[in-house]
């Protein structure tokens, strides 16, 4: 399963590690289900997200935004201030096998999570 996130700007690893371990205790899934972390290219440089998918042990993708902007995710997402049409959504959807939300995209404080199979 794959874990899209957005964050605000200067987020710290903990902020992002709190996230990730409340979605998927909401979701009833365990850490060791998670194969990797997805989020929007222009996240690339935030010490704060790199940082929790080292801590994590999980990869952390940065995708770029036309494959973001190929997925039409269900919610709607402030991402269109940057062009795009969202972040942790599609960027689980484009990730994940089946291609299929299990969780839809949740606000936890400054981090955005959704999480894709």
């Amino acid at each position: 399963m794959i874990i899209g996130i957005g964050t605000r700007r200067g987020i710290t690893k903990e902020e992002v590690i709190e996230a990730v371990k409340h979605a998927l205790d909401e979701c009833g899934l365990g850490l060791d289900e998670i194969t990797a972390l997805a989020s929007a290219k222009i996240k690339e440089n935030e010490p704060g997200l790199l940082e929790a998918g080292e801590m994590l042990g999980i990869p952390v993708d940065f995708l770029p935004d036309e494959v973001l902007n190929s997925y039409n995710p269900p919610s709607f997402s402030r991402a269109s201030r940057f062009g795009l049409k969202g972040v942790a959504e599609p960027a689980a959807l484009a990730l994940s096998e089946e291609k299929q939300l299990i969780c839809r995209k949740k606000v936890y404080g400054r981090v955005t999570i959704a999480i894709a199979r």
